[in-house]
């Protein structure tokens, strides 16, 4: 396999691809993969499908209906990641956006490496506003329909 291309970002490990993504996780096997999407998101649109890696995806949305989610943590930490224990951590967003502020927060709480997930899952939209240029789906990764936990 070939080395993941980590493109640098200011205040966490760095930005990268979906195929690069499932490359961590498929070869990192403490590596998590954190979806910071809403629910209705999760529920409507699907989500990333990590259990043929024999992982689960931790869930927990970067914002709420009232503004930043103050609880966006909790989730990773109970899934067992601790501070300073340098377990890769891959933050996936609906385009990418989102899950930079996730992963510089999870960094600046002392977890990670954290990476960004360019594109996102579902991508950038195209002139209709549909979301089918790039990204996890479009990529062919797995994905499946959400059921809560």
């Amino acid at each position: 396999m070939s080395t993941p291309d980590i493109r640098p970002a200011d205040g966490f490990a760095g930005h990268i691809t979906p195929q690069d993504a499932w490359q961590i996780l498929a070869t990192d096997e403490r590596a998590v993969l954190v979806d910071v999407r809403t629910e209705g998101e999760w529920r409507t649109i699907g989500v990333a499908d990590v259990s043929s890696l024999d992982k689960e995806t931790v869930y927990t949305p970067w914002v709420t209906q009232l503004g930043p989610n103050p609880h966006f943590l909790d989730p990773i930490l109970e899934a067992g990641v601790t501070p300073g224990d340098g377990r890769t951590l891959v933050f996936l967003c609906r385009s990418g956006n989102r899950s930079i502020g996730a992963a510089a927060a999870a960094t600046a709480a002392g977890l990670g490496p954290a990476y960004n997930v360019l594109e996102g899952f579902e991508g950038d939209a195209d002139a209709l506003g549909v979301r089918n240029q790039n990204g996890w789906r479009v990529a062919g990764l797995p994905s499946t329909t959400w059921t809560s936990a």
